[in-house]
């Protein structure tokens, strides 16, 4: 296949681009900054926004676009910062857009990051890709913003990988879950209570080549593991294969005196399944969080 990968140099996106080179796919990688074009075979290029404004063509021809740009949410979320992350998703969906319809061959699918945010935070309820989305806070407006600009796209075919926690031995949010355990001082985090869907990132990247070569799949895809956990589970699983207790809890609003509004993050509870990547015959690597750790961070 011939595809195009926006947000190729970031976490997700690195980690794709290498199984898709391996597959021997031709790859577009496009950015903000020129980079120097690395040897694989001829299948792996470099290709800037502003090149793209003034020769769209470059792309002419494509069987997909695979959207993964967008500023990290992982930081103090200011004012400032609300609108970064927010116009950063709203700004490429908007240039997909216009690479799109000046295209004369147009790809047949776009793969739009998203977010389990879309369904708000839920104490017990299980989420699915039917599930409502009209919660109001700050990241279930951004994901329901960005959706709809995704929307706008001229391309026939779009999935939306609304995806949860991806696990990931040195990237990602996980090095920093996983630092207190390190130290010997890992514990719950607030009531210890509140789902945690999450994904192991090998897993992730083979359910994107799940959706890029199955043509029956389309609309919302929860990217997350079949089995979420709640946080102090999770902790446990990780102080169990770190062989590291865990008995240190960590208050609420601790974590809010620290982090504020984006303490969300780690005190929000979602527990979403994925119905529709297993109705379509898709099998998970790490289905459990304690396989996932053992692979993560096992001993032996």
């Amino acid at each position: 296949m011939r595809i195009a990968i926006a947000g190729g140099s970031g976490f997700i996106g690195s980690s794709l681009k290498k199984k898709l080179l391996l597959r021997n796919d031709e790859i577009w990688i496009i950015s903000r900054r020129g980079v120097p074009e690395t040897p694989a075979g001829g299948r792996l290029h470099h290709v800037t926004w502003s090149e793209l404004a003034s020769s769209p063509e470059l792309l002419d021809g494509v069987d997909a676009i695979v959207n993964l740009s967008g500023e990290t949410i992982n930081q103090r979320w200011t004012g400032a910062a609300k609108k970064r992350i927010l116009d950063s998703r709203l700004s490429s969906a908007a240039r997909i857009a216009q690479l799109v319809t000046a295209l004369e061959n147009k790809p047949s699918l776009l793969i739009q990051a998203s977010g389990i945010s879309a369904y708000g935070s839920s104490a017990d309820a299980v989420l699915d890709e039917a599930s409502k989305t009209d919660k109001t806070d700050f990241l279930s407006e951004v994901v329901r913003q960005w959706e709809q600009a995704a929307g706008a796209i001229p391309i026939a075919r779009h999935v939306i990988l609304r995806t949860g926690v991806v696990l990931d031995k040195k990237k990602g949010a996980f090095p920093l879950m996983a630092l207190p355990y390190r130290l010997f001082g890992g514990g719950r985090i607030g009531s210890g209570k509140q789902w945690i869907s999450w994904i192991h990132i090998d897993d992730m990247v083979r359910l994107i080549l799940f959706c890029l070569d199955r043509h029956d799949i389309d609309g919302p895809v929860n990217a997350c593991a079949p089995e979420p956990v709640r946080n102090d589970k999770f902790g446990r699983a990780i102080g169990k294969a770190m062989e590291r207790p865990h008995y240190l809890p960590v208050p609420a609003f601790m974590m809010r005196l620290a982090l504020g509004e984006m303490a969300s993050l780690l005190l929000d509870s979602q527990q979403a399944i994925p119905r529709k990547a297993l109705d379509c015959g898709f099998t998970f690597l790490y289905p459990t969080i304690d396989v996932a750790m053992q692979d993560l961070i096992g001993r032996g």
